[in-house]
């Protein structure tokens, strides 16, 4: 079931004010992480997924830095924000503009996380002029600064809404503490956190407190880094600048044994005629809260597929039962391999 539906409910991102049709599109892909991409086919599929009614695009000032195909220019820092902003030319009220700062790279491939105000607000000018834009409507701190306390970074974030440089703020990977820190100080739209039916570590705290305090979740990997879609067949082969070859869920025994699982999902997809990917979607978007879900995508089918998902409709029954099969128990492999550089968001 592909067809694009209509009369898409909103979901409304905190108590912000602002709403959004409750799938929008991860662009972290189109600069990084996932092999090649073409410039300009990416800023097509933005400029179609418009005006398919996707509105929420995620994007951050770190997305491209210093990540490349080899032998390849390094895209670099802003680089899909960059992007974001041109395919945004005359559609920009269209859109909802999500961005990120604080994770900053270092000249060795490293990365580090800035969160002092100073910073907050030069990092801010900095997206603006990239997204060539006088507004960003969801501001994200990207990850903690472990040497600045929350507070503190939140409070620069409240002078640029304030200010009317940003609509909203949110925070991506944090804690339930660090969540109700922050909110204490500046209400918080929305959390960024890696979420999906092969991914719960969120349900115990955080979730909760997400939906205590009346903020929205935006999960990004929604389709378990392309894993739920069944996309990948047993003894799957990454290459070597694909993201998927460091993730321990995605090697060896552990990729064989998480195959069986998205085999039986694929058999629950095709029994109720939608694909593997709209069902895990579904199961996101029937969470009981408020939830957003950017997958992430670099061709327009696939958007489009997704996008349908907002019509899949799924008993409780079915809620419990993909709940079941993908219980955290069963599932193999941890979230992240060891890493030298940002584990990152906004993708498939």
């Amino acid at each position: 079931m592909n067809e694009v539906p209509t009369g898409v409910a909103r979901t409304p991102l905190g108590a912000s004010g602002i709403s959004v049709r409750p799938v929008g599109l991860g662009l972290m892909g189109m600069s990084q992480l996932y092999g090649t991409a073409d410039r300009d086919a990416s800023v097509a599929t933005v400029r179609d997924a418009i005006d398919l009614g996707v509105e929420l695009f995620d994007t951050s000032d770190y997305y491209g830095a210093g990540s490349a195909t080899p032998g390849q220019p390094v895209p670099g820092f802003g680089h899909n924000e960059g992007l974001l902003g041109q395919a945004l030319q005359g559609r920009r009220d269209r859109a909802v503009v999500a961005t990120k700062f604080s994770a900053r790279p270092t000249p060795d491939g490293r990365s580090f996380f800035d969160g002092r105000p100073a910073y907050v607000k030069a990092a801010c000018e900095a997206s603006l002029k990239r997204l060539s834009t006088d507004r960003i409507d969801l501001y994200y701190y990207h990850r903690l600064d472990p040497g600045v306390p929350v507070e503190d970074t939140v409070g620069a974030m409240a002078e640029l809404v304030t200010g009317g440089k940003v609509r909203a703020i949110g925070l991506s990977e944090v804690s339930a503490d660090i969540l109700r820190r922050a909110h204490a100080v500046h209400p918080v739209a929305a959390l960024q956190s890696e979420y999906s039916l092969w991914e719960r570590g969120i349900e115990a705290e955080v979730l909760p407190e997400c939906r205590r305090l009346g903020i929205t979740l935006v999960p990004y990997s929604p389709l378990g880094r392309g894993m739920l879609t069944g996309a990948f067949r047993r003894g799957a082969a990454f290459d070597p600048d694909d993201f998927r070859s460091t993730l321990p869920k995605f090697q060896g025994d552990n990729f064989e044994h998480n195959c069986r699982m998205v085999d039986a999902l694929e058999e629950f997809a095709a029994g109720v005629g939608h694909t593997p990917g709209q069902i895990a979607l579904a199961w996101l978007l029937g969470r009981q809260h408020p939830v957003v879900a950017i997958p992430g995508s670099k061709r327009m089918t696939y958007v489009r597929e997704n996008f349908a998902a907002t019509a899949v409709r799924l008993s409780v029954d079915d809620q419990a039962h993909l709940s079941a099969l993908f219980d955290a128990a069963q599932v193999r492999g941890g979230r992240y391999g060891a890493l030298n550089t940002l584990p990152d968001d906004g993708e498939a």
